[in-house]
C-alpha cells in the first residue's frame, strides 16, 4: 500500500517550452493532487494535457526548457539525477498510455513485461517471487495467470490496456497517470477498463490523474475536474459543479460541445434511390491448424443492408465484432467468401479493370487516425491532389486548383495557409479535415467513416460531424458511419446496425436503441455509454 501522505503531486508556477521554440507550451501552471484523489484533466486539443504527463516524468525532448517546481512525492523531478528519476518512474508514479501496443515489446510475453519491471526496482527478490507477483498482478486486472506466456499481439485492445494498468500498479505507486486510456476502445471495454482502474486505485489508496477529452467519462470516474487552456489551469472544481455551471469560457465551450453531441443533428431528406446494397456479405479468415482440418473466423457473416442517397447508416459494436473488417471488405482491401456489393445497382465484385477502378472511385474512406494515413513527407496540398493524379483525372495545374477548392470546402481557409504545410504542423481536427478533403477529391457517392471522430475532443468532434452533415447536404453523399460510441451514432445517424460476432444483432433508429434496446449486446453498450444529459441533476457522477 502507498505510504506517502499529503500532496503526491505539486506543480508550482511551472513553465515549459520545446527546444528551439520561444512559445511556452505550459505557462505558469499551478496544480496539486492529494493522496487518494481522483482528478480529471480536460481541455481542447493542443492545450498541453499530455505534455503535463510527460513533464511530470521528465519524458520531454532533450533541450526542453523548464522553469518553476514540479514535485512528485516531494521531489522535484526536473532537478534530481537520472538514477533517482528512473526509480521514481514506477515507484512514485505509474503511467497508462493511450495506445498500449506502441509501448509494449512485441518480443516479450505478458509475464516478461511484469517480471522485467519488478526486477528493475526490486533486484533483491528471487525468481519465484517475481513469477508469483506477476501472476497476482495479471489476475488483479482481470487477465488469467494462464496467459503469463502470451504475447501482446495475442490480446485484444482492452486486454492490452489491462496489461498496461498491471504494469502501472506493479510497485504500488501513490499516483497513477492515465493519458486517454480508453480512446481507442469501444464503450463496453472502456467501461470495464475504467472500472478496473478506479477500483484498483481505491483498493491501493492511490491517487488518479485521468487525462481525457471526454467530459462525460471524466465526470463519471473523477470527483474533481481541472480545465486547461493554453498551458494554464483556468478552472479546478468538483466535477458536478463544473459541469452544472462552468465559469471559464473554455469550460463553457467544452460543456456545450459535450451536450451538443447528445442532440440530434438535423436530418436530411433522403431520396428513394438506393446507392449501396449489401447482400449476404461474408468475409471469413481461414486458420489452417492441420492440412485436413480447415477452421474459419467469420469476421463478417451473412450481413445485408442498404443505404439510400443522402442517408447516414451507423455501424456500432464492441471490439472484434467485425466493424473494421466490413469497411475493408467494402473497399476491396480484404478477400470475400461470398455475397454481393451493389453500387448503383451493379455488383462491383464482378467488375474488372477500368470499370472496377471507376466504381472504387465512388466509394471513399475516412480513417480513424489521419496522421497515420497521410504521408509525413508530403505537404497537405500534395496529399489531397495525389488521388487526382494517380487516377489521371486532372493535370498538375488543375489538381492544384481543385485542391485549393477542396481545402476551402472543408473549412481550411485560406487554402494557401495550409497547402504547403506538413501533416505534423496541423492539429488533430485540421488533419481530419484534410483526410475528408482527400476522400472527396474523387467525387464519391458513398463515404465510409471508420471511427473518424473517436480521437478528437468534444468541440472538434462536433465541428467534424457538422462538416460531414453540411457536405452530405451539399453533395448528396451517403455515409456509412462506423463507431464504438452509440451516443454519437444515435445523434448523427438515421439508422443504426449493432454488430456482434460478425452478424447483425439489432437494427433501429438511435433513439429507439437508447430507450428500448432489445439485444443483450445493445443493452450492454447503452449501460456502458457515458452521456451528459440536458439536465445535469440527472447525471450519475459516482463511479459504479
Amino acid at each position: 500500500m502507498p505510504t506517502f501522505q499529503g500532496h503526491v503531486l505539486e506543480i508550482k508556477h511551472f513553465r515549459m517550452r520545446y527546444p528551439g521554440s520561444m512559445h511556452w507550451i505550459l505557462d505558469g501552471l499551478n496544480f496539486t493532487i492529494a493522496s487518494g484523489d481522483r482528478v480529471a484533466l480536460v481541455g481542447p486539443s493542443g492545450c498541453g494535457k499530455s505534455t503535463i504527463a510527460r513533464a511530470i516524468l521528465q519524458l520531454l525532448p532533450s533541450g526542453s526548457v523548464c522553469q518553476g517546481q514540479l514535485l512528485l512525492t516531494g521531489q522535484d523531478t526536473s532537478l534530481i539525477n537520472p538514477s533517482t528519476l528512473r526509480r521514481l518512474r514506477g515507484e512514485a508514479v505509474g503511467l497508462v498510455f493511450q495506445d498500449p501496443m506502441t509501448r509494449l515489446n512485441p518480443l516479450m510475453t505478458l509475464g516478461g513485461h511484469l517480471v522485467d519491471t519488478l526486477k528493475a526496482h526490486l533486484p533483491e527478490k528471487n525468481r519465484q517471487w517475481y513469477r508469483n507477483r506477476a501472476e497476482e498482478l495479471l489476475e488483479k486486472v482481470g487477465i488469467s495467470s494462464e496467459r503469463f506466456s502470451a504475447y501482446p499481439h495475442e490480446l485484444s485492445g482492452g486486454m492490452r490496456q489491462r496489461l498496461a494498468i498491471a504494469l502501472a500498479i506493479a510497485l504500488n505507486p501513490p499516483l497513477i497517470i492515465a493519458d486517454e486510456p480508453t480512446t481507442s476502445l469501444d464503450v463496453s471495454v472502456a467501461d470495464q477498463v475504467m472500472n478496473e482502474l478506479s477500483s484498483l486505485c481505491e483498493d491501493l489508496g492511490t491517487a488518479l490523474l485521468l487525462i481525457s477529452h471526454d467530459l462525460a467519462l471524466a465526470a463519471r470516474w473523477c470527483e474533481r475536474m481541472a480545465v486547461i487552456e493554453n498551458g494554464k489551469i483556468v478552472e479546478d472544481r468538483p466535477s458536478r459543479e463544473l459541469l452544472m455551471q462552468p465559469k471559464s469560457l473554455v469550460g463553457m465551450r467544452l460543456v456545450k460541445a459535450a451536450r451538443s453531441l447528445n442532440e440530434t443533428f438535423l436530418p436530411l431528406i433522403k431520396q428513394q434511390e438506393l446507392v449501396l446494397e449489401i447482400n449476404r456479405l461474408r468475409c471469413w479468415h481461414s486458420i489452417n491448424e492441420v492440412p485436413w482440418r480447415m477452421r474459419w473466423i467469420k469476421a463478417v457473416d451473412e450481413i445485408s443492408f442498404s443505404i439510400r442517397r443522402g442517408e447516414t447508416l451507423g455501424i456500432v459494436g464492441i471490439s472484434g465484432c467485425g466493424k473494421t473488417t466490413l469497411c475493408r471488405a467494402l473497399m476491396g482491401l480484404v478477400p470475400l467468401r461470398g455475397g454481393e456489393v451493389k453500387l448503383h445497382g451493379e455488383n462491383i465484385l464482378r467488375l474488372r479493370g477500368k470499370s472496377l477502378k471507376e466504381a472504387r472511385q465512388s466509394m471513399q474512406m475516412v480513417f480513424q487516425d489521419p496522421l497515420a494515413c497521410l504521408n509525413p513527407k508530403m505537404t497537405i496540398g500534395e496529399s489531397v491532389s495525389d488521388p487526382l493524379l494517380v487516377h489521371k483525372l486532372a493535370s498538375r495545374l488543375e489538381a492544384s486548383q481543385k485542391t485549393r477548392e477542396l481545402l476551402e470546402q472543408v473549412g481550411l481557409s485560406p487554402a494557401e495557409h495550409y497547402q504547403n504545410r506538413l501533416p505534423s504542423e496541423l492539429s488533430g481536427g485540421q488533419l481530419q479535415r484534410v483526410a475528408i478533403a482527400r476522400a472527396l477529391s474523387l467525387k464519391p457517392t458513398v463515404l465510409i467513416c471508420d471511427e473518424s471522430v473517436s480521437m478528437l475532443d468534444a468541440e472538434i468532434q462536433y465541428e467534424i460531424l457538422f462538416l460531414l452533415r453540411s457536405l452530405q447536404e451539399k453533395l448528396g453523399l451517403s455515409i456509412l458511419f462506423i463507431t464504438h460510441d452509440l451516443v454519437i451514432a444515435s445523434s448523427f445517424c438515421d439508422n443504426i446496425i449493432v454488430l456482434e460476432h460478425g452478424k447483425i444483432a439489432e437494427r433501429a433508429s438511435g433513439d429507439k436503441l437508447l430507450s428500448d434496446p432489445k439485444a443483450l449486446i445493445t443493452r450492454k453498450l447503452v449501460e456502458a455509454s457515458c452521456r451528459l444529459p440536458l439536465r445535469f441533476d440527472a447525471m450519475i457522477f459516482d463511479a459504479k
